[in-house]
C-alpha cells in the first residue's frame, strides 16, 4: 500500500536525518515509529506527504510516487493521507464542528469553504465522527474550549472525514497525561481496525507502542535498527535504539500496565 524506497532528506546544513530508509506498510497495518529526538521520525512522516522535499528516493502510495507529482497531483494525493498532529493544529475560534469539516477543504470548491456551506453528507459524516469519538455534544463549542484530549479527537476526526487510506500520524499524545494518552492510542487504533486503514504512528512512548500497536520500526541517526513485533524489544534491542538504560525495570511497567489495561477491561 505505502512503499518508501531509498528515501533520503538530507539539510542544507548537511545534516542527513534520513538514509536510504526502505520500508513497506500493508494495508491495514498500524505502525509504530520509535527512537530518540533527532532519528529522523517526524522527518519521514513529513516526507511521504511531502510537507518536508525529500532529497532522493521514491514514496509509492498505491504504486504511485508522490515524490514526482506536481502541486495539483499532489493536493489531490494528499486526501488519501490524513495526517493527525502533536500540536492538533486546530483553528481555535472556530467550533468543533467547523474545524472537523475542515478536513474536506481538498474535495469541495473555494466559495463553499470559505462560506462554510458544506454539502450535506459531509456534515453528516461529521456528526457521525464526533459520535464515534464521544463529542457529539460539544460540535458547537469553539475549539479553545477544549482539553488537550479533546482537542486530538477532533483532529483524528478531521483526519478520518478525508476518508484516507493512510494516517500519518506525528506524536499524539506528548501533551496528554498517561490516561488520556492510553485512550487516545486506543482510539486512532479502533478507527484503523474498523475502516481498514493503514497509519504510521510516531511515538516517544515505548510502552505505549507496546501496548496498542502490532509492529514497531524504530530508528536512529535516520537509519533503521528495528523492524518487528513489540515483543522483539528486548533490553538489548532498546539499547540499540536509545542507548543506555534500565531497560528492564522499563519492560516489568509495560507488562504490568497492560495487565492492569486487561483486569480492567
Amino acid at each position: 500500500m505505502l512503499r518508501l524506497q531509498k528515501l533520503t532528506k538530507t539539510y542544507k546544513t548537511g545534516d542527513q536525518a534520513l538514509k536510504a530508509i526502505d520500508l513497506d506498510v500493508p494495508k491495514g497495518q498500524v505502525l509504530a515509529l520509535i527512537g530518540p529526538s533527532g532519528a529522523g521520525k517526524s522527518t519521514m512522516i513529513r516526507c511521504i506527504n511531502r510537507l518536508v522535499e525529500p532529497t532522493s528516493g521514491a514514496v509509492l502510495l498505491e504504486d504511485v510516487d508522490l515524490t514526482g507529482l506536481g502541486s495539483g497531483a499532489l493536493r489531490k494525493a494528499r486526501r488519501e493521507m490524513g495526517m493527525i498532529f502533536q500540536e492538533y493544529a486546530l483553528v481555535e475560534r472556530l467550533t468543533v464542528m467547523e474545524n472537523v469539516l475542515s478536513g474536506r477543504l481538498g474535495y469541495v470548491g473555494f466559495w463553499r469553504s470559505f462560506l462554510r456551506r458544506y454539502p450535506q453528507p459531509d456534515v453528516d459524516e461529521a456528526f457521525r465522527l464526533l459520535d464515534r469519538v464521544g463529542l457529539l455534544h460539544m460540535a458547537d463549542k469553539r475549539a479553545d474550549e477544549l482539553s488537550g484530549g479533546q482537542r486530538q479527537r477532533v483532529g483524528i476526526c478531521r483526519a478520518l472525514i478525508q476518508n484516507p487510506k493512510l494516517l500519518l500520524v506525528d506524536e499524539p499524545t506528548a501533551s496528554l497525561d498517561p490516561k488520556t494518552s492510553r485512550q487516545i492510542m486506543r482510539l486512532i487504533t479502533e478507527l484503523c481496525q474498523e475502516r481498514g486503514l493503514a497509519a504510521i504512528i510516531n511515538i516517544h512512548d515505548v510502552a505505549l507502542a507496546q501496548m496498542f500497536v502490532p509492529r514497531v520500526v524504530g530508528l536512529r541517526f535516520g537509519e533503521i535498527v528495528y523492524d518487528g513485533l513489540p515483543t522483539g524489544l528486548t533490553p538489548d534491542k532498546l539499547t540499540e535504539i536509545y542507548g543506555e538504560e534500565d531497560w528492564e525495570a522499563t519492560i516489568e511497567k509495560v507488562e504490568e500496565e497492560q495487565e492492569e489495561i486487561e483486569a480492567a477491561e
